[in-house]
């Protein structure tokens, strides 16, 4: 298990941690440690192709879905 120490010069921000920590009755430390830990979760990569494959598939089925090239082109235009 790694260490790590972060000086927070900031007053705004240690206060709003200790807040936070007191919401959800933790330490101030264990409250940046789940804020840390969602942010990193939050800039995991995603998939490109299966998000456009999920959103496609929102598409109910035998509706023809505009390729978007055509779009981008008709907007282009205006």
């Amino acid at each position: 298990m790694g260490e790590l120490n972060i000086r927070i010069n900031d007053d705004r921000m240690l206060g709003r941690i200790s807040e936070l920590a007191k919401e959800h009755n933790r330490s101030p430390d264990l409250e940046a440690l789940e804020l840390i830990s969602a942010a990193l979760d939050a800039a995991k990569p995603f998939d490109r192709l299966a998000d456009a494959q999920r959103i496609s598939s929102m598409t109910p089925k035998g509706i023809k879905q505009t390729d978007s090239v055509l779009l981008i082109r008709q907007d282009r235009d205006r």
